[in-house]
């Protein structure tokens, strides 16, 4: 991206070539402010000169003098061209459920104006304009999160994105939900006309998919970190040993997820009177819930790093169709639409972060059970008149449990639409929102963890590494000693909320060498 350090920090500008997946959470979460590159705007200038040149001269190009899906063999005429772009908006905005949040929106936006700022969409750079003003006042549509099947794009999405910018629907700009007409004239915004071409545009393209799995991704890598941190303090409370993390064994078995975990572990783990006392100690193995945390979570970090290089892709690229490339004035019709590589690496991205909770359920239940822990029942002096932790178990147990629904596949499925036309489809879009689920309860089975084992810890005499006391003293500003039964409810969410926030990133790292994902 183009510009000084200071611009950096706080303008995002996009190309349609350099846009990040961090840049991307920015403008999403912290509302910051987007232009569209000089460049990319005389490059868009320039296409669109050439486009209209070709409509003129009586070229047949899909989507500007022609139906759409199967009505494709249907010739527009000349002065009903404008009518077509309105009404393929209208036509498509036939969302329904809950509306997105806000964050998801916003990434939306922000994801189709770089898409059209690439240049091969033959539009004007008013468009990507129109986007990026409505980002930066804040005006923000009312768009459904069902009702794509992810092959033609996220058509119904981006038509509800599209309708709001005609002046039409609903727009969240402070007030709550209202016209978008009157949301637009009070931030002093005039509603768009689209021009030939330009509503086909607007609809084709995977960025309902790529905005929920591009903050899904992220919040998957702080996810990640978060369990390795909470895997570290349970070895601790569980008294097991560090000897599996030894290098040794992930250099003969090289795989980068692997080795960053046993880094992270060793570091982690690096001064604890815990780890020094199994020096002498006759138990030469632990289950597996400890002794294959580098195996088992460095495959899901893998997994994490592979959805990332995929969305890196998506979000700068040109997924319209047809595409118009200019320096030789051809139109022509394809399918980069297709959310296939999406859809795949957002459920591969959902199986991954499941594993992480499941992995880290195993372990709280192990922290609560006497006789695999000994601790305390259910980490309390009290059994018996109190429960103690047993009931967050269960919270955890659950939440797994949802997830192995939700790990099913989206992309495995496919209904044909528009009369057999669009007869293969990815659902990414669902893959993606089935991802996002999928980290949140996962993120709240690995608080639990924290709590579980951040109690286990307060039985035992040793003191701990100084990683893990940074990180305890952290949590333990939100979550006192359970001495007494009390509604752990909002406790979870605050840990949670914690963990989403490198709360306790920022402990261990101040403590120890740790390597974010």
């Amino acid at each position: 991206m183009a510009g000084s350090d200071n611009e950096r920090k706080d303008v995002v500008t996009i190309d349609g070539n350099t846009l990040s997946i961090e840049k991307v959470v920015r403008v999403a979460r912290e509302m910051v402010r987007v232009k569209l590159s000089q460049t990319a705007s005389e490059s868009m200038r320039e296409s669109r000169k050439a486009l209209e040149k070709l409509v003129e001269d009586g070229r047949t190009i899909y989507g500007i003098n022609t139906g759409v899906g199967e009505l494709v063999d249907v010739r527009i005429p000349l002065d009903e061209l404008m009518d077509l772009q309105v009404n393929l908006i209208r036509s498509h905005a036939c969302g329904v459920g809950e509306p997105y949040p806000t964050e998801v929106v916003r990434a939306l936006m922000l994801l189709r104006a770089n898409a059209l700022a690439k240049g091969y969409s033959g539009v004007r750079p008013d468009l990507p304009k129109m986007l990026l003003d409505m980002l930066n006042a804040g005006v923000h549509p009312l768009v459904p999160r069902q009702g794509s099947v992810g092959a033609s794009g996220d058509l119904v999405m981006l038509a509800h994105l599209g309708l709001a910018m005609l002046g039409e629907g609903e727009v969240d700009a402070g007030r709550g939900f209202e016209p978008s007409v009157r949301a637009l004239r009070r931030k002093r915004l005039s509603p768009m006309k689209l021009e030939p071409k330009e509503a086909i545009s607007l609809i084709n393209g995977t960025q309902a998919m790529g905005a929920l799995g591009v903050l899904a991704v992220k919040d998957a890598a702080v996810l990640a970190d978060n369990a390795q941190i909470a895997a570290a303090m349970s070895l601790e409370a569980l008294k097991g040993t560090s000897s599996a993390f030894d290098l040794r064994i992930s250099k003969v078995r090289p795989y980068k997820g692997q080795l960053t975990v046993s880094r992270n572990m060793l570091s982690l783990l690096e001064g604890s009177e815990i780890m020094v006392s199994h020096h002498d100690c006759p138990k030469i193995q632990d289950s597996y819930t400890l002794r294959c945390i580098p195996q088992v979570m460095g495959a899901s970090l893998d997994a994490i790093w592979y959805a990332e290089d995929v969305l890196e892709v998506e979000i700068n690229s040109a997924t319209d169709n047809p595409l118009f490339f200019p320096e030789d004035g051809r139109v022509i019709s394809g399918g980069n639409f297709h959310g296939q590589p999406l859809a795949l690496a957002l459920d591969f991205l959902g199986l991954a972060v499941h594993e992480l909770g499941s992995f880290s359920e195993r372990r709280t239940a192990r922290l609560v059970d006497e006789k695999l822990s000994g601790l305390p029942a259910f980490l309390t002096r009290h059994g018996g008149v109190g429960s103690g932790l047993m009931v967050p178990q269960y919270v955890a147990a659950s939440l797994v449990s949802e997830n192995k629904v939700l790990v099913h596949p989206a992309s495995a499925d496919s209904i044909p639409t528009s009369a057999n036309q669009e007869d293969h489809n990815s659902m990414g879009t669902i893959a993606a929102w089935k991802a996002r689920q999928i980290v949140e309860n996962s993120r709240r089975v690995v608080a639990i963890e924290l709590i579980s084992a951040a109690q286990g810890l307060d039985f035992i005499s040793l003191g701990s590494s100084p990683a893990v006391e940074k990180v305890k003293s952290a949590l333990r500003a939100c979550v006192p000693h359970l001495e007494e039964d009390r509604s752990m409810a909002r406790e979870i969410d605050e840990v949670s909320r914690m963990m989403a926030e490198g709360v306790f990133i920022g402990a261990a790292e101040s403590a120890c060498d740790f390597r974010r994902t």
